[in-house]
């Protein structure tokens, strides 16, 4: 690239740095040429990515830094990676979710980096007992046979994040319909006003994280009820249980009230009719 073209693009870059409220980090590593042109059509709109060596990145962010030093966060995720930048106005899980939406998954190949920590989980197999047990241990999986079938006893880690995936990994996986690859943007971190997200706060499990908060609510209201902590919303509870434990009270104590007097009689009725029993 002539030098005039990668000033231009280096002013190019600290501009849109300094004028965007959302940037985003992403690896194009091993994204095929089509497949980046229909994700970046898909995104048309709404998200604009910029393709560029990293030492021009660095240089353009070491200018945009200047002026908004938090995205100096973003550059340790520009390593080890064939960087691309994204620039929106969508907030920061919006675009994860965006950058998600367009990806499809692929089989793992040997000499690949793992995007995540790939696993294989508890659970039968199609394969017949024989040599593949062998290979399954090699990887660290437990096996038993059941049904005639083997059966993984235990969720194994097999490859890390960010580890090479080795040539029996990759093949015992794809034998297994496990995709671990995911073609596509892999977004590394996105910055807004002086914070930056990392991947492992955007992608979080919606379902699980709403579990979460359901079952700390659920702990919150019983210790509060227990403790007789008089929140608003806890005060109706704990009324109805006070008012409850007052007229047991009351009925073991022989105290008549107006709550209990029904309660009284219908006792009484019986231990009439068991003593009427008794003398009959």
């Amino acid at each position: 690239m002539p030098a005039q073209r990668k000033v231009q693009q280096v002013a190019e870059f600290a501009k849109l740095l300094t004028s965007q409220p959302i940037v985003g980090v992403v690896n194009i590593t091993n994204l095929p040429a089509s497949q980046f042109s229909t994700i970046r059509a898909s995104l048309r709109g709404k998200v604009d990515i910029r393709v560029g060596k990293r030492k021009l990145i660095k240089l353009a962010m070491a200018e945009a830094k200047k002026s908004h030093p938090g995205l100096a966060a973003l550059e340790p995720h520009l390593e080890n990676i064939m960087p691309g930048l994204l620039f929106t106005s969508e907030n920061p899980f919006a675009l994860a979710k965006l950058v998600q939406k367009n990806k499809s998954s692929a089989p793992a190949k040997a000499g690949q980096t793992a995007p995540n920590d790939i696993w294989v989980k508890a659970g039968p197999t199609p394969f017949a007992p024989g040599p593949i047990i062998g290979q399954l241990g090699q990887l660290g999986l437990k096996t038993s046979i059941e049904g005639g079938k083997i059966k993984i006893t235990q969720d194994k880690l097999v490859v890390p994040e960010g580890k090479v995936i080795s040539a029996d990994a990759a093949s015992l996986l794809t034998r297994m319909g496990i995709t671990p690859m995911e073609i596509g943007l892999n977004l590394q971190a996105v910055y807004e006003n002086e914070q930056v997200f990392t991947k492992a706060v955007l992608f979080i499990d919606e379902a699980q994280y709403l579990s979460d908060i359901a079952s700390a609510a659920a702990g919150a209201f019983a210790l509060a009820i227990k403790i007789a902590y008089p929140a608003p919303d806890v005060l109706p509870r704990l009324l109805a249980k006070a008012s409850g434990e007052a007229k047991a009270l009351a009925l073991d104590a022989g105290i008549l009230t107006p709550e209990n007097a029904g309660q009284f009689l219908s006792r009484a009725e019986r231990e009439a009719a068991a003593l009427e029993a008794t003398m009959d």
